[in-house]
């Protein structure tokens, strides 16, 4: 029998519009119910620059980013300009209302001038509130520093409004007594506890009152000199503890 490869490719090309049209049509349909599909696919790898990982009812959970797709400030799903700008790669954590509350991000580069920095960040956040427990490392032009801190924290949500205007002001003395000034009142709260190494090569421990005042403070500088301190309300040292000779 001849075939007409005319009438042939005709037919050809009906069959693959007719399946163009049905994945249009299945992908419409997974559109309109959110994107949700059932069953599973496997992959070698993936390349990506943003995963948002979302509950079933949508609730934001989870955004995995690198440093131009990260995410600003979310609470219950609004989403504001972080204050730093861009807060680098990463991973953020959303709680059940959709509103941050932790992540874990890193840097790390050598500049032109061939010095070395960097940061890695783990934190957990206070409810509407900022992290009130971080594990945090960074250098910076040859100084180094690891700790663990934790935080106390407003009973109030972030107070968004007050922390635009600050920023908005131009630097100078001005800004300084401000920030002073919400400092002095807790307006961002208040470290209670440090336990790491800081940028002078010493480790320290460091317990702090309701106020935020450092109260006791054990300290073993690079050479091995070790004390433990114990300071009043002022900050100033009542009692010194150090190894007998």
């Amino acid at each position: 029998m001849k075939i007409d490869p005319t009438k042939l490719l005709m037919v050809y090309s009906a069959v693959l519009t007719v399946g163009a049209v049905g994945m249009m049509s299945t992908g419409g349909a997974v559109a309109q119910s959110g994107g949700a599909t059932s069953g599973k696919a496997s992959f070698d790898t993936i390349d990506v620059k943003r995963i948002n990982i979302r509950e079933d009812d949508g609730t934001l959970r989870l955004v995995v980013s690198n440093t131009s797709r990260a995410p600003g400030i979310i609470m219950r799903g609004k989403e504001r300009p972080h204050p730093s700008g861009n807060r680098g790669a990463g991973f953020i954590f959303y709680n059940n209302e959709g509103t941050e509350n932790g992540g874990l991000i890193f840097s790390g580069e050598r500049g032109p001038d061939g010095k070395t920095s960097g940061t890695g960040h783990l934190s957990f956040d206070q409810y509407e509130q900022d992290q009130v427990i971080q594990l945090t490392q960074s250098e910076q032009d040859g100084k180094r520093m690891a700790a663990m801190i934790v935080n106390d924290r407003p009973d109030t949500p972030l107070d968004f409004e007050t922390a635009e205007r600050v920023a908005k002001m131009p630097a100078g003395p001005e800004k300084d007594a401000v920030y002073a000034k919400l400092k002095a009142e807790g307006w961002a709260g208040r470290q209670r506890l440090y336990a790491g190494k800081s940028r002078d090569k010493s480790s320290a421990v460091a317990l702090s009152d309701g106020m935020g005042r450092p109260r006791l403070m054990m300290r073993v500088a690079e050479d091995g000199a070790a004390t433990i301190e114990f300071m009043d309300e002022k900050g100033k040292v009542v009692r010194t503890i150090s190894p007998t000779p």
